[in-house]
């Protein structure tokens, strides 16, 4: 038996929000392992420097190859629009991010070639998504917007309070009146508001969720190299954070659809 094959998926993200990538890859990939890093110590990244947002991400890949994991996986999309290049440099195992994942969808899913896409600050400002998706289709034109207030709301659990419908209004404002038909959502906190989303954009406008587009480009990876867990034993999880485990615990929840295994508290 090949020991490696049998190694857990890494995958790590600045709080809570990165369990929606975790809850895809349950559902798409059932026999894996896997070991969740959050930083809820130092959420939100996305109003950070970039030189900060990088030594976090190196300290995360570090913690996580130490625990011999097979892949890793960037779920935040902050860490992966501004330290991608880092954390390939330090990992000696594949690296897969959800701004290729959902630049990939998003061209394959527009009609008009008018996508939007929400961020935090920090991803909007690298101009990451507007580069991956002009890698694929010249043509698109991109229409972006930061949404500073969705990761401190979602991780509040406000998915539904009017207090959010009226920020979620307020931010789609500009996107609506370009006219899109797709919108990225290019932050793993914002699945958890994709029901108010839908809502406020109305039926016609495509939502691309990345956490659904990483799970499947994983699955992809795992099969072509051949790293699918060959011991089809209930799969173990992990989760570690780097502060309050308990609050991690009761909104992670929500965001899993499932009750949380094993929280453990870790300083980086």
């Amino acid at each position: 038996m090949n020991t490696k094959t049998n190694n857990a998926i890494g995958v790590f993200d600045s709080g809570i929000g990165g369990l929606t990538v975790v809850r895809s890859l349950m559902e798409r990939l059932p026999f894996e392992n896997i070991i969740y890093f959050g930083d809820t110590a130092r959420v939100p990244y996305g109003i950070k420097s970039v030189e900060t947002i990088n030594r976090y991400a190196a300290q995360i890949t570090e913690f996580l190859i130490k625990k011999d994991v097979k892949l890793l996986i960037v779920a935040c999309n902050t860490m992966a629009a501004v330290a991608h290049q880092s954390i390939i440099d330090l990992s000696p195992v594949p690296v897969l991010e959800v701004i290729d994942a959902s630049a990939r969808i998003a061209t394959k899913s527009t009609r008009t070639k008018s996508i939007g896409v929400i961020g935090t600050p920090a991803t909007i400002n690298s101009n990451a998504y507007t580069r991956a998706i002009h890698l694929l289709d010249k043509e698109a034109k991109v229409f972006s917007q930061a949404c500073p207030l969705f990761v401190p709301l979602v991780e509040e659990g406000w998915f539904d309070h009017p207090a959010t419908k009226l920020i979620v209004q307020e931010y789609l404002k500009p996107v609506i009146a370009e006219q899109i038909d797709t919108l990225v959502l290019g932050c793993t906190h914002y699945p958890l508001l994709k029901p108010l989303l839908q809502d406020i954009l109305g039926p016609e406008v495509t939502l691309i969720d990345s956490a659904e587009a990483m799970a499947d480009i994983a699955a992809d990876l795992i099969n072509k190299q051949n790293m699918g867990n060959q011991n089809c034993l209930p799969p173990d999880y992990v989760f570690y954070v780097s502060d309050l485990p308990y609050r991690f615990q009761t909104i992670g929840e929500r965001f899993l659809g499932r009750t949380l295994g094993r929280v453990e508290l870790v300083s980086l």
